[in-house]
């Protein structure tokens, strides 16, 4: 039973405040840390905070915190939720308590935490891994999977301070035969890649985004995949290592219905949806892309469904989706994308970020996980990504200690499932559809 729900300010990795939850029962305490996006969709569950200019610029949470200590906490408490066996009870008390479609009045960012150290508490009660305790609650089965990892090596759009629209460009070691090693490959090409950018644009253009990728001076799509081709055959890893691309490109749709390139240095570069596509088939003939993340709008449904018509890799709904499933039937019904990006803060529980999945997997789609840019050092998600045998999963470079939390807890978990001799594969080029791997 929960005996103790507590909360309080912490900061995340831009310096800016989040909510930190503590709950307590019998098998211990047990805490969460919630991340925050910059590139969110106007569809996601709202974030609570303070909007006090004088404080944090009006980014401070402690409404969010107090209402998880004076109305969250106490209520579960009487209601003695038993977290081992009742997480996805708590979730929807929790929702109905706040009484909004998007957790507006008591914050996500509040709901989230204590539904993340739930699971925690349940897993400690059960004797169980958190992995395995949610791989119990979604109703997976068959051979552990460990993910692809995708590492965002080169910045542009809100994360960074050059002139790429595309917001993220990442590299994905499909040909490692286990996490570690794709870990070690992706490392090995993220350091030739500083070396690669210093030499053509200086020291100085080696700074690093949110997430820890490298933001040269680029403004081209292909300016960043010649760089990251470089570097990959240096390292010797051509075919070995392919590419991802999320241009979060809501943040660059006009009112018009067209897409402005230019939006960062104020030189307009605009680009109608049919252009959009014939740039993203010319880069995907060009080089080995093999996943592309909201290429267009949230609400441009004709541009996603024409697309997908005819796209011959992953397509993963992000903004889209918001990891709702109302959402993932309206893409469903209008076949706009074949996989769903899954951000646990973008809905707001843990149970229904595993509906949210598990109705994905049901229509044939790849699920995604994916960390926020505002993160933190939880390494939550990494637990979820096995749990659920999503294939993959992306928490930003091999850099900065909030990303690279997850992905030494994903290493733990496989030297650990491989220790107790369990069935553990790496998704490798099954990472879109981990279910048909077989050892």
């Amino acid at each position: 039973m929960i005996s103790a729900v507590r909360a309080s300010q912490r900061l995340d990795s831009r310096g800016n405040p989040t909510v930190q939850v503590e709950v307590e029962t019998n098998s211990g305490i047990f805490r969460a840390l919630v991340p925050s996006g910059a590139s969110t969709g106007q569809h996601e569950a709202v974030e609570l905070r303070d909007k006090d200019a004088s404080v944090y610029g009006g980014k401070g949470v402690l409404k969010a915190v107090q209402n998880v200590r004076e109305i969250i906490g106490p209520a579960l408490i009487e209601k003695k939720f038993n977290p081992q066996t009742q997480l996805k009870e708590i979730d929807q008390f929790m929702r109905d308590l706040d009484g909004t479609p998007n957790k507006a009045r008591l914050g996500a960012n509040a709901i989230l935490g204590v539904s993340m150290a739930c699971a925690r508490a349940g897993a400690a009660a059960e004797g169980l891994p958190l992995y395995e305790f949610l791989r119990r609650e979604a109703g997976a089965s068959g051979p552990y999977v460990m993910p692809v990892p995708f590492f965002n090596v080169l910045n542009g759009g809100v994360h960074s301070g050059n002139t790429m629209a595309f917001q993220e460009i990442m590299l994905a070691p499909v040909g490692a035969t286990s996490f570690e090693e794709a870990m070690r490959m992706g490392s090995e090409v993220y350091q030739t890649l500083k070396k690669v950018i210093s030499e053509k644009y200086g020291a100085p253009a080696t700074g690093i985004g949110d997430e820890g990728g490298f933001a040269p001076p680029i403004t081209r799509p292909e300016e960043a995949l010649d760089l990251l081709e470089t570097a990959v055959e240096k390292c010797g890893y051509t075919g070995k290592i392919k590419y991802a691309m999320d241009p979060a490109s809501s943040e660059f749709f006009r009112e018009d219905g067209d897409y402005d390139l230019g939006f960062k240095d104020k030189t307009p570069n605009v680009v109608s949806p049919a252009g959009m596509q014939e740039l993203y088939s010319r880069l995907m003939t060009k080089y080995p892309i093999v996943l592309l993340e909201d290429p267009f709008a949230e609400d441009d449904w004709p541009t996603w469904t024409a697309f997908n018509k005819t796209c011959p890799i992953e397509l993963v709904g992000d903004d889209l989706l918001v990891t709702n499933v109302e959402r993932v039937r309206m893409a469903k019904e209008k076949k706009a994308c074949n996989s769903m990006l899954l951000k646990v803060n973008q809905i707001g529980t843990v149970t229904e970020a595993i509906e949210a999945a598990n109705l994905a997997f049901s229509l044939g789609w790849g699920v995604f996980v994916s960390h926020r840019s505002g993160e933190t050092t939880d390494d939550f998600i990494a637990d979820i990504t096995v749990g659920l045998g999503t294939g993959h999963l992306k928490s930003g470079a091999p850099c900065r200690g909030e990303r690279v939390a997850k992905y030494n807890r994903l290493m733990d978990i496989e030297s650990q499932l491989k220790a107790a001799g369990k069935e553990c594969l790496y998704a490798g080029e099954s990472f879109s559809f981990p279910s048909k791997l077989s050892s």
